[in-house]
């Protein structure tokens, strides 16, 4: 057993994209610092390597192109991404009769569909680079946890069956669903989020621009090329994704609660070719049309949970889903990497300079939950929901402005450990929290009220001023006074939206108690109910 005596400043186990991502980013803040990533599988990676995690929004595609460094490698290797854009379309065999939710054009700021096998190999590959220590083909077989100032142990094997142990002050999990702090401390918590996911790849392009014949429906996009977005077909309790891959593989996922759709339904691909059929019939269509190109498929049960801990005074932490992991719906798993990641730096940093880590580490927690238990409070209970077009439409419009609004600035304005900040404007955003909770519980119950209704229509989020405005904005560099009005007016924004979904939801008879009122004019909102077969912005 070599290396017994050797000391190292941070060991993560798993080399996968969080881990890799996390040693990037401790480098990049302290070059001299000794990180060893310890992954389980060998590099490179093949192409389409069967990974959840392929689409990215605004915190994740930033984290990678701008915090790691990573654009010229994005630009020139992966695809760029045509937004998020929904189909409400259960049982519909022609894609152009469906209500459809998304952009004309793109917003300014990139995002991208990522090939997990080839953006993983390359972060290997970039670490060495960066002159990180990274050894792929290793098993962690045991490892101890040190208290206080004790330092941590990890024995493992490498890949020619040779036994290590290493020493290290920071002891960093980035495993995946093998969870190893989290299940060694029984960590992980029920959220209430009980929804199971299959997907699989498909060595060809569905190319859902051609599933449609009528020119002006292709046209509504420009360019017209829809198959690069992340496109969610949507049905009560479900969504269906599909992911193009920039190796021409096309990526398809069946996600849907539990007590409505059983994963027995779909757990393999034949069941899950019938499913689509009954659901789903133009892609059930498409996927048989390739099925002798089918690369893999895969199931998760309940695959969404919490982590009552991810950060820890005596030098552990978790990152990725070794902690906590949502729901795709949003892609939101590399913003909470990055989350996490960040969170992590700011310890090493706290500790490096010889500060105390406890109530740092308590900030630090408070702030990460936080942010993910408002985030699930979008995911809770609302897939029955996402076959309603009309509740959905303003659905999406109020969770991605509630994204961009609030947790997109604190990111983009490196504001995550803002103590003064977050003293001065806590109160307001607990209060937009509660809010989001409250705007939440109206979408389920303007859901029991709304007339049924599926418009063959396109509701381009580009129409919506404010909507827009609101994403231009998010980028802009601003300093302290700065970053306080523009949180401040976007949390003012935030009360007028939710005013005026109230006021739409109020026309089908729901509820509206404890929700405010729009004291200036409404923000403009997609409303389907105007004209039987017509959508307006109201």
């Amino acid at each position: 057993m070599s290396e017994a005596n050797a000391r190292h400043d941070a060991v993560i186990l798993g080399g996968g994209l969080a881990g890799l991502c996390l040693a990037l980013q401790l480098r990049s803040e302290f070059p001299d610092l000794d990180v060893v990533v310890l992954e389980r599988q060998t590099h490179p990676l093949r192409p389409a390597a069967h990974k959840v995690g392929e689409s990215t929004v605004d915190i994740g595609a930033h984290y990678f192109r701008e915090t790691l460094g990573l654009r010229d490698y994005l630009h020139r290797e992966q695809l760029f991404k045509f937004g998020l854009r929904y189909f409400f379309s259960d049982g519909c065999a022609d894609v152009g009769q469906a209500t459809e939710l998304g952009l004309s054009e793109v917003f300014p700021a990139p995002s991208y569909q990522l090939d997990r096998g080839l953006f993983e190999t390359f972060l290997g590959e970039e670490a060495l680079r960066r002159g990180l220590d990274f050894r792929p083909g290793t098993v962690v077989r045991q490892f101890d946890v040190g208290q206080g100032g004790a330092p941590h142990a990890v024995r493992y094997t490498d890949a020619d069956g040779r036994q290590h142990e290493l020493r290290t002050r920071w002891l960093l999990d980035a495993s995946g669903r093998a969870a190893l702090l989290r299940r060694r401390f029984g960590l992980t918590r029920d959220d209430g989020h009980h929804v199971n996911a299959a997907w699989f790849r498909i060595d060809a392009r569905l190319a859902i621009d051609d599933w449609c014949d009528d020119p002006a429906w292709r046209a509504r996009c420009r360019p017209p090329e829809r198959w690069r977005s992340t496109n969610h077909l949507c049905g009560p309790g479900y969504w269906v994704w599909l992911i193009p891959l920039v190796s021409g593989a096309h990526s398809v996922g069946i996600v849907a609660d539990a007590a409505m759709h059983p994963l027995d339904d779909y757990r393999d691909f034949d069941r899950a070719l019938d499913w689509l059929g009954r659901h789903q019939p133009q892609v059930a269509r498409e996927v048989a049309r390739h099925r002798d190109a089918l690369l893999d498929f895969r199931f998760l049960r309940d695959y969404s949970h919490g982590c009552t801990q991810v950060f820890s005074a005596d030098r552990w932490a978790l990152t990725g889903e070794a902690g906590a992991f949502l729901d795709p719906f949003y892609s939101p798993g590399s913003d909470f990497i990055a989350l996490a990641n960040t969170y992590i730096c700011e310890l090493v940093r706290a500790d490096r300079a010889g500060q105390p880590l406890a109530s740092r580490v308590r900030l630090s927690e408070r702030l990460y939950q936080s942010f993910y238990d408002s985030m699930l409070a979008i995911f809770r209970r609302q897939y029955p929901l996402f076959g309603n077009a009309a509740v959905m439409a303003c659905k999406i419009v109020w969770d991605q402005a509630f994204y961009w609004g609030v947790l997109c600035q604190l990111v983009f304005q490196r504001r995550l450990v803002d103590t003064a900040l977050f003293a001065e404007l806590g109160p307001a955003l607990v209060e937009v929290q509660r809010l989001n909770e409250r705007v939440q519980a109206l979408f389920r119950d303007w859901h029991a009220v709304s007339p049924a209704g599926r418009p063959a229509t396109m509701l381009d989020q580009r129409q919506l001023d404010w909507f827009r405005a609101l994403n231009e904005g998010m980028h802009e560099t601003l300093d302290d006074a700065g970053v306080r009005a523009r949180l401040n007016a976007n949390l003012a924004l935030l009360h007028e939206v939710a005013g005026a979904i109230a006021a739409l939801a109020s026309r089908d008879g729901a509820p509206i108690d404890g929700l405010p009122a729009c004291t200036g004019p409404a923000p403009a909102l997609f409303d389907l109910a105007p004209v039987e077969g017509m959508a307006s912005v109201a």
